[in-house]
């Protein structure tokens, strides 16, 4: 079942090692299907080099394995709680990409420096906070999706508009509206992750761009009013 969106999730999955935004096996990617409300997703621990289309696990809303012949991903709980919480997002990324491990090791949100970061997130990446110990006990994988979905509820961020998060000491998630896309958040990401890097080395005291910057470089390509490209 769902083999256009197995084959779409595949080639997303096979974009992470060619952008070197993996290592090994560390990293995933999931695209849903909202009419028959399941989701594709990698496996857990196979090498990318062996992998096929064939071999995406389906899996519903439920957290139940519908098709496939191994474990999903061990970060699929995280994926599912994400997907039911927010209905605009049709693809999912992890990875441990070591810019944007760098920030959430540190605890530290990413600061919108410049126009780059401006082109995709409209303000900075939000850091979430640690899972307490009993969190981390009871459902690591399940909890880590619901901490994202604080942080955005609490501080008032729009998923849509921000599509990516770092879970602290963990690393990055993106998202977009199908598995590629998300890809390409992860991918600039890590860009404006080194960038941001490289901003305060040069001058420790930055301060972050102004807002008059940020939304004329955000609203041009998106929303009602987007002018970029064709």
């Amino acid at each position: 079942m769902l083999e256009q969106l197995k084959k779409e999730v595949y080639e997303a999955n096979m974009e992470l090692p060619r952008r070197g935004l993996v290592t090994y096996t560390w990293g995933n990617v999931s695209g849903i299907d909202r009419e028959s409300g399941c989701f594709v997703i990698k496996p857990s621990g196979v090498d990318y080099d062996e992998l096929t289309p064939d071999d995406m696990v389906v899996m519903d809303l439920e957290g139940n394995k519908v098709e496939g012949r191994y474990k999903p991903s061990s970060d699929t709980e995280t994926h599912l709680e994400l997907y039911k919480r927010y209905h605009e997002i049709g693809g999912i990324v992890h990875t441990h990409s070591p810019e944007a491990v760098a920030w959430a090791q540190a605890g530290r949100d990413i600061p919108l420096y410049g126009t780059t970061h401006a082109d995709y997130f409209l303000g900075p990446i939000p850091c979430a906070r640690n899972l307490t110990t009993e969190e981390i006990n009871e459902a690591y994988e399940m909890n880590t999706g619901l901490v994202i979905i604080e942080t955005f509820t609490k501080r008032k961020i729009n998923p849509v508009y921000t599509p990516a998060v770092l879970c602290k000491n963990h690393g990055p998630f993106t998202w977009g509206k199908d598995a590629a896309e998300a890809v390409h958040n992860a991918v600039v990401l890590e860009e404006v992750a080194k960038m941001a890097r490289n901003t305060e080395l040069i001058n420790p005291d930055v301060k972050p761009a102004p807002d008059n910057i940020k939304d004329k470089h955000f609203y041009r390509k998106h929303g009602e009013n987007a002018y970029y490209g064709q």
